[in-house]
């Protein structure tokens, strides 16, 4: 199959490409300027120069192409204005969509995130029920500008499938792995850990994958998912608390843990004053309110559909750890 992938060179994307070329697929990829693509590293693609919003960028890349998958997005908790965000996410996910219907692809895979799934509730022993994608979710749910952005772009992907698109969508959960250049939140965290620069943590919960599986359950979502659905690409043992991954990542690198937890209301004030600050020095600031409130929940969740499904591969969440901190340590970020 000839691939047509935007955000190649982010950490899922990048990932992606490796996959799909070692299945024996072609790639072409679209990037925007000339930088040096680290997770692109030693792959074999096709170059188109563009941005999500340039058609005639997206109708040079896609002619041709059987699979479209849409995995660009713009990912910032905190932003001084958050236009260019909704405009890549919504109209970008618009245009790279109708552009891929109209090129002919026999499948578009949209990358959603689990941020646009329902939030896991406790039952009455207290416990969080992992939820799935039937569970009950709109916008009033969505707790920061990323989110809501995602959401919406969500909505456009479902409304071009009822008109015909053939689009499946994905809800990765907490990638890990290798390949994380930039890093995402999640990897940044590893790293801050393996650099002895994380001294607290705060009471909330993800599900971790290992980054390949995400990529591999991107191309079985071409291959078997169904037009119109969405699927979480998540681990079933992987639902821990940040306390309980900090103990594996001990485990791993022999760096003893933090031991002290931030309650959620000094995290709150921290991350209101740390925006105040960033608005005046114009600096990002480290602890965005939108992360802090995302925080606020462990997001649990069941991949249940996507395994029996697709036959989602279940990599133990450890070995993603271990995997990312190699490669972190591999290429130089990590100093110890």
């Amino acid at each position: 199959m000839l691939c047509f992938v935007t955000g190649a060179s982010g950490f899922v994307g990048s990932n992606l490409v490796h996959e799909l070329l070692g299945r024996g697929h072609k790639v072409r990829a679209l990037l925007r300027g000339n930088g040096v693509h680290l997770g692109l590293r030693d792959a074999r693609y096709e170059t188109v120069r563009g941005d999500l919003e340039d058609r005639g960028a997206l109708r040079k890349g896609l002619a041709g192409c059987d699979w479209c998958f849409h995995v660009a997005a713009s990912y910032h908790l905190w932003l001084p204005d958050y236009v260019p965000m909704y405009r890549a996410n919504v109209e970008g996910t618009r245009c790279v969509i109708e552009e891929a219907h109209a090129a002919g692809c026999q499948r578009i895979v949209y990358t959603s995130t689990v941020g646009c799934i329902g939030l896991p509730k406790a039952d009455a022993a207290g416990r969080i029920v992992p939820t799935n994608e039937d569970t009950p979710v709109d916008e009033s749910q969505m707790s920061n500008h990323y989110k809501i952005s995602k959401w919406r772009g969500e909505v456009v992907a479902r409304e071009c499938a009822a008109r015909g698109a053939p689009v499946v969508i994905v809800n990765p959960s907490a990638p890990v792995g290798p390949r994380d250049a930039k890093p995402t939140p999640t990897g940044q965290v590893i790293l801050d850990y393996q650099n002895r620069a994380l001294p607290a943590f705060m009471d909330t919960g993800l599900n971790y994958v290992h980054v390949r599986d995400v990529a591999i359950g991107h191309i079985l979502a071409a291959e078997k998912g169904r037009i119109g659905e969405r699927y979480i690409l998540g681990h079933r043992e992987g639902n821990w608390t940040m306390q309980e991954m900090l103990q594996v990542l001990e485990e791993i690198t022999h760096i003893p843990a933090p031991r002290f937890r931030v309650p959620y209301s000094l995290a709150w004030l921290g991350a209101v004053a740390n925006e105040a600050f960033a608005k005046v020095t114009g600096f990002t600031p480290m602890a965005p309110l939108g992360g802090v409130r995302m925080a606020k929940y462990k997001m649990f969740f069941d991949p249940s559909k996507a395994v029996r499904e697709l036959g989602l591969p279940q990599t133990p969440p450890r070995q993603a750890l271990a995997d990312a901190v190699h490669w972190f340590r591999a290429n130089g970020y990590a100093w110890r």
